[in-house]
């Protein structure tokens, strides 16, 4: 079915924001390239075969769910990392399958062990430690749980990987807890050590980590929001460049989002627009009508709010916003007709919408914005 605007994603943005983070990296550092929630809005499909025209081959979702729909799509030589959730009916497809994920507790493990002795093949697994962010990992008294359980099945196992995920990386506030996580976190790899339990890579480090503490790079990193051409935060931009020369963005935005105008037409003075009475028409105005609302994921907080750009002029958006539809006043700006581009995430001539922007007008997080971007809306690659 086709929807009533596109998203396209940009190759080239894409080929840049690789080279800036291979530009902080030893060549032994593997990039993990982070996948989840559709590839940030990006869409699975496209971003997974755009990244390995790049050289990437290692991809981390969230779930089994979402290793399935980039499995659809990968090539052979891609590997899949899950870091989170896996369905019990999955963990078989996944052993069988190659896909690598974390082992976050000791139930978890038991199931692999429970699979692996059925079917008869080794399971590729990352041991996930809790080092202060009190979410998924394993605690030390389960640690040390698990160890005997890791020797005495090591023939079922390949122990890919030890990692832990930092909590708020991003701010440089959180410094004093970053460092302290990844102390507990050298700590429990040496206990591992110690129990002649060892693993191909360490890996800790997502995007902001790999730009603002560089010594956590280790032997991999999970980046994701950098490589779609976005800051984690603005301090990290910052941080980044306060002690450079150069003070542009190494980053470049790779999606785009637009759509058409539906209808033009005239709204004369005192009359109010759309649901309710949040605007009225304070004269005669022109207004144009563009297919997407807040089931397309265009926010009802943008309601007499928002803009998006038509025809390289900046348009407000007047009224509340609906489920399929917004409203612009384009009164001041040269004539407009059905059938117009419409700007609502990305440059047109001078003007330009940043995701930035557009999720500050939403009061919401680059990520958020993203992420809820729906899977409905038709992407392209350019």
């Amino acid at each position: 079915m086709a929807s009533t605007s596109q998203i396209v994603i940009k190759s080239e943005a894409l080929e840049q924001n690789v080279k800036f983070v291979k530009s902080l990296l030893d060549k032994s550092t593997t990039i993990s390239a982070v996948i989840k929630g559709n590839a940030y809005g990006h869409g699975t499909e496209i971003v997974v075969p755009a990244l390995e025209q790049l050289g990437i081959n290692h991809f981390s979702v969230y779930s089994s769910a979402e290793a399935k729909v980039a499995f659809e799509v990968k090539s052979p030589k891609s590997v899949i990392m899950i870091m989170g959730f896996i369905y019990k009916e999955d963990y078989q497809w996944v052993i069988e399958n190659d896909i690598e994920f974390f082992v976050s507790c000791p139930e978890a493990f038991k199931l692999v062990l429970e699979t692996v002795k059925r079917i008869q093949k080794k399971a590729i697994i990352h041991i996930d430690l809790e080092t202060g962010m009190n979410r998924t990992g394993l605690e030390i008294k389960q640690l040390r749980r698990i160890i005997p359980m890791i020797k005495a099945n090591e023939e079922s196992l390949i122990i890919r990987g030890i990692c832990s995920h930092f909590a708020g990386a991003e701010s440089i506030a959180n410094q004093i807890r970053i460092k302290k996580q990844f102390s507990v976190f050298k700590k429990r790899v040496k206990l591992l050590n110690d129990n002649d339990i060892y693993s191909e890579v360490k890996h800790i480090a997502s995007s902001a980590a790999t730009i603002n503490y560089p010594e956590t790079r280790l032997d991999l990193v999970r980046v994701g929001i950098i490589l779609y051409g976005y800051w984690p935060t603005t301090e990290t931009f910052i941080h980044y460049i306060h002690r450079r020369k150069d003070k542009t963005d190494p980053l470049k935005r790779a999606l785009r989002w637009c759509t058409e105008v539906a209808l033009v037409k005239t709204v004369t003075e005192g009359e109010f627009i759309g649901y309710g009475m949040s605007f009225q028409a304070q004269r005669t105005i022109k207004i144009m009508i563009i297919p997407v609302g807040y089931s397309t994921g265009y926010s009802r907080s943008l309601s007499n709010n928002g803009h998006v750009i038509v025809n390289g002029f900046i348009a407000p958006i007047v009224g509340t916003v609906n489920m399929n539809m917004i409203i612009c006043d384009i009164t001041n700006l040269p004539k407009i007709k059905v059938g117009d581009p419409v700007i609502l995430i990305g440059k047109q001539d001078v003007n330009e919408i940043s995701f930035t922007s557009f999720a500050e007008m939403n009061n919401s997080l680059n990520y958020e914005i993203l992420a809820r971007l729906p899977e409905s809306i038709s992407r392209e690659l350019v």
